[in-house]
């Protein structure tokens, strides 16, 4: 799969900053519009060391709004998350509606990095990919949009790129052992990329595949899509008004119940008040005199 791509694709400087300009202006108002239609997204960028995806982000960033976008940089689990099943870390930092969230590393770090350091166990990462499968799938019945890139540059080109980083006194400290020995591991990295994409890229949940040798080029592609997938599932949303969000399907679903205990409180409160004037009007029976509070020392001074 991966060597069908072609990364000798190019996008010239002054195309690629008209370019960048719409789709950073489209994409800002298309996250107003997902907010108003209460549309949680997902977006899951995977990709080789040094293949720009840090670049990618921060042209995200530029121009979208913080309190509805989330970057997540990957990291070891936790002892705490370690007791929990490997998806679950991921599960509770999903967006809330009308939110964006992007996992820099996401959940395929089992069946990459943990597969090819020898992390786990080969039955453990073989069962993630139906494990990834199932969550995913869930997502999508959940209205959630999903999208999955993975950035792909040639050997070649990651050798050139980790130099370059090395040479940079602002950058190299990005250039660890296990980077190297990440691109001393590319041939292992792209089998377990090609099996990866082939047994986790659904109907529901695709890859789109970035060819990366040009930065340029790859950051125009990444927005693009993007802008696509939320274009059409926001028309998707309009054509299709059954289609609710979760908080409005929760708010549907628990309607009759909140109503029914509105109108309960409201029947308790008109028998107690009932009661309370029957109990006021019935003969014989007086009101209870209010107690007088005790006077203080001050005040028995100056009554004396």
């Amino acid at each position: 799969m991966l060597e069908t791509l072609d990364l000798t694709k190019k996008l010239a400087k002054s195309a690629y900053s008209r370019q960048m300009d719409e789709l950073q202006e489209r994409l800002r108002q298309l996250q107003y519009a997902a907010q108003k239609a209460e549309l949680p997204v997902v977006i899951c960028l995977e990709g080789w060391d040094c293949a720009g995806k840090g670049r990618v982000i921060k042209k995200l960033m530029e121009r979208l709004d913080p309190r509805l976008f989330r970057v997540l940089p990957g990291s070891a689990p936790t002892p705490l998350e370690q007791r929990y099943h490997f998806l679950w870390r991921y599960q509770t930092k999903l967006p809330n509606d009308g939110e964006m969230v992007l996992f820099d590393h996401s959940w395929y770090g089992r069946v990459l990095v943990e597969r090819c350091d020898k992390v786990v166990k080969k039955k453990v990462w073989r069962d993630a990919f139906e494990e990834i499968n199932q969550f995913e799938r869930w997502l999508a019945d959940d209205a959630q949009v999903l999208i999955k890139f993975w950035m792909h540059i040639s050997k070649k080109e990651q050798k050139k790129r980790y130099k370059e980083t090395l040479r940079d006194p602002l950058l190299r400290w990005k250039i660890t052992k296990e980077y190297e020995r990440h691109h001393r591991q590319y041939d292992r990295w792209v089998d377990a990329v090609e099996e990866m994409l082939a047994r986790t890229s659904t109907p529901h949940a695709p890859w789109t595949l970035v060819e990366s040798n040009d930065v340029r080029w790859a950051r125009v592609r990444v927005f693009e899509t993007i802008v696509k997938r939320l274009e059409e599932t926001l028309a998707r949303r309009e054509k299709l008004p059954a289609a609710v969000s979760r908080t409005t399907a929760a708010a549907a679903a628990t309607k009759d119940a909140r109503a029914a205990r509105l109108a309960r409180d409201h029947d308790l409160a008109a028998e107690e008040e009932r009661r309370t004037a029957e109990t006021e009007k019935a003969p014989g029976k007086k009101r209870p005199r209010a107690v007088k509070p005790a006077a203080t020392g001050k005040e028995a001074a100056a009554h004396a």
